[in-house]
């Protein structure tokens, strides 16, 4: 029966004004919130502290881990201020200004990046607001940039700026974000997700950053460009996880572009055993209206039989009406889909290693006697974290960890329930823990097989071991 299966999916789900009760927060985790996510773009630093406590007492509340992720706002273009709005009408001449140059041009603003000048060549496309207000570049007069407007709006204050294919030199962290990281590292964040990835050493830059301050968060890369896409493989291998932000990419790429990207993007990282999130837009009617739009259940539905690790919801729980229907409507879908069956995607993954092969054997075996469960003993998450990779069909997967953090950190993870325990020291004594963890949860019962992987000492060493039972 529904109520009985066991989601695989994760669902993120981002805190704002609409959920910053600690009360808010448990009514979240009880509808199938998996992690929650700190948009750094907006809260305040002891807002942050605020709310990452309440998720960590109601986390205990419930009994289960719930994951913390930090998302950089990153070195975004923005408009400066402007003392009245401007509408603007397709054959307008609009004007950007750096350096606090002048315009002779009544219609113009002030833009925060220094090189945009110097970036921009004439003909090049510049999106304003989300995309909203197009205009292509005629002309550069030393600091001024002179543009006619395509479509039409209102051009406000501090509004975001895309430049579809321009190559910028944007440092891959601005001051604000080596803040908002030292912030993430003292309030315990299990992830951190890096804004306008644009090639593998923005992530290896921030995997230092972690190091240094003795963090062993996961990093999430936020493919969100086109240099992005261009560099997915480097940026995959860099990375521990990947996030399609569909918001940006959508409008730096080609729109019919879009589904396509995400696809092979989340194929990629399937191929690679690498986390996915599908981010942006899910449910972007429910803001305002209690119930979605058909569209937006199909696509729902397609990232869940695609196999993403994870779907995201953005202002739909930070700011929107109905943050826990949401969350629900994401949960109800989710399991529909996910009992029809996914892509197949996970056949086509890299097995390079020994460890790799042997969940890989695992895997095999839990499909082929539908195993009611796959347990695996862990003290990196780098086994459960194949076993994930790998998308058994039928069977959960509880990945048991003497590692606090590493619960946190396991949460991202296809179909994985992580669990506190200590490790066993003989094959014996992990198949008593594991069931012992599962008659507890419910998860299994007399007449099931289970599927046990771990490391045991044998002759002096470790060794990694398959066992496959029978619950009596």
């Amino acid at each position: 029966m529904e109520q009985l299966q066991k989601r695989k999916t994760r669902i993120i789900a981002t805190l704002g004004p609409a959920t910053d009760s600690e009360e808010k927060i448990g009514e979240l985790i009880a509808r199938g919130v998996d992690i929650f996510r700190f948009n750094m773009s907006h809260g305040s630093p002891d807002w942050i502290r605020r709310t990452s406590a309440f998720v960590r007492a109601q986390s205990r509340r419930f009994g289960r881990s719930v994951g913390l992720l930090l998302d950089t706002q990153g070195p975004a273009i923005r408009t400066g201020d402007l003392a009245n709005r401007l509408e603007l009408h397709p054959g307008d001449i609009f004007t950007f200004t750096v350096r606090g140059d002048p315009s002779v041009d009544e219609r113009s603003v002030s833009v925060n990046y220094d090189d945009l000048a110097q970036d921009l060549r004439v003909g090049d496309v510049v999106l304003v607001d989300n995309g909203v207000i197009q205009m292509k570049v005629l002309e550069k007069q030393g600091f001024r940039v002179r543009c006619e407007v395509v479509t039409p709006g209102v051009m406000g204050s501090r509004r975001h700026i895309n430049l579809p294919g321009v190559r910028v030199n944007l440092p891959p962290l601005t001051k604000k974000d080596l803040q908002d990281i030292d912030l993430g590292v003292e309030c315990q964040m299990d992830y951190f997700a890096l804004s306008f990835v644009r090639e593998a050493n923005d992530v290896d830059l921030l995997r230092q950053i972690l190091i240094a301050r003795g963090s062993k968060a996961i990093i999430v890369a936020k493919i969100e460009d086109q240099a992005a896409v261009q560099n997915l493989p480097q940026i995959l291998d860099a990375a521990d996880a990947i996030m399609i932000a569909r918001g940006d990419l959508g409008i730096e790429c080609p729109f019919e572009e879009l589904p396509i990207i995400q696809r092979r993007i989340v194929k990629s990282c399937l191929q690679k055993m690498k986390p996915v999130i599908v981010a942006t837009h899910l449910l972007e009617s429910m803001t305002q209206n209690p119930v979605p739009t058909r569209a937006e259940i199909t696509d729902i539905a397609n990232a869940v039989y695609e196999q993403a690790d994870a779907l995201m919801l953005s202002g739909e729980t930070a700011a929107g009406r109905y943050p826990l229907e949401c969350v629900s409507v994401l949960d109800r879908v989710i399991r529909r889909t996910e009992r029809s069956g996914g892509a197949g995607y996970a056949a086509f993954a890299e097995l390079t290693e020994d460890q790799q092969k042997l969940a890989s054997a695992a895997v095999h075996l839990a499909d082929q006697v539908r195993a009611a469960a796959i347990c695996v003993f862990t003290r990196q998450g780098k086994l459960a974290a194949v076993v994930a990779g790998l998308r058994p069909r039928y069977s959960p997967i509880y990945a048991l960890s003497g590692e606090e953090d590493l619960c946190g950190r396991l949460l991202l993870r296809y179909g994985t329930e992580p669990i506190p325990s200590r490790y066993p020291m003989t094959q014996e004594e992990g198949i008593s823990l594991a069931e012992e963890e599962l008659r507890k949860r419910g998860a299994i019962s007399s007449g099931d097989k289970v599927i046990l992987l771990s490391e045991v000492p044998l002759r002096g060493e470790r060794a990694r071991s398959v066992v496959f039972y029978q619950v009596e």
